[in-house]
């Protein structure tokens, strides 16, 4: 696996101290595991999962596949039709099996441990914040045993510095 190849995303909640609802979209580079995008709003519906997958993309460049689990947002048509006008796999695990999705699990768990059980959401504007904060703090601060103790920005960076697109284009890849 390289990175930008596999992204996974998926939803956590959570609610403010008036007991608004708060959901926040998380994508995931399966390979460098960087939090590549996060949306926080009281709704998110398909629409605006496909605004933060094409801000992603132009960010980043497309995956080949983005893993999702079922929900309705991820079924809906215009994300179904715009994977295929972009040649992305939308990989759907199957129903009630998270571990097909581990990657972007593994982050939802951390970022709940660390961010969500952590903080008193005054309102959706301070759990923006407040969840932007962590995603900077995860990214770039904080070593991940399989990066080799690099956190997820730097071992990113390393890829990059590493890349020989001669070689990459030689082996066709």
């Amino acid at each position: 696996m390289r990175a930008n190849e596999r992204w996974s995303m998926d939803f956590v909640s959570d609610c403010t101290e008036s007991g608004q609802a708060v959901r926040v979209l998380n994508i995931v580079d399966d390979h460098t595991r960087e939090s590549l995008a996060v949306e926080v709003d009281t709704s998110l519906a398909a629409g605006r999962v496909l605004r933060a997958l094409e801000q992603t993309v132009e960010q980043r460049g497309k995956p080949t596949a983005i893993v999702c689990d079922n929900g309705p947002e991820f079924r809906a048509r215009a994300l179904q039709a715009w994977g295929e006008q972009r040649n992305i796999t939308l990989a759907f695990i199957e129903p009630g099996k998270p571990i097909q999705n581990a990657f972007v699990e593994s982050f939802n768990g951390r970022m709940r441990d660390e961010c969500l059980n952590a903080n008193w959401f005054l309102n959706v504007g301070d759990a923006r914040r407040k969840i932007l904060a962590w995603r900077q703090d995860y990214n770039e601060q904080r070593p991940h045993s399989a990066l080799g103790y690099r956190t997820p920005c730097e071992y990113a960076a390393s890829l990059r510095a590493d890349f020989n697109p001669e070689t990459y284009i030689r082996n066709g890849t």
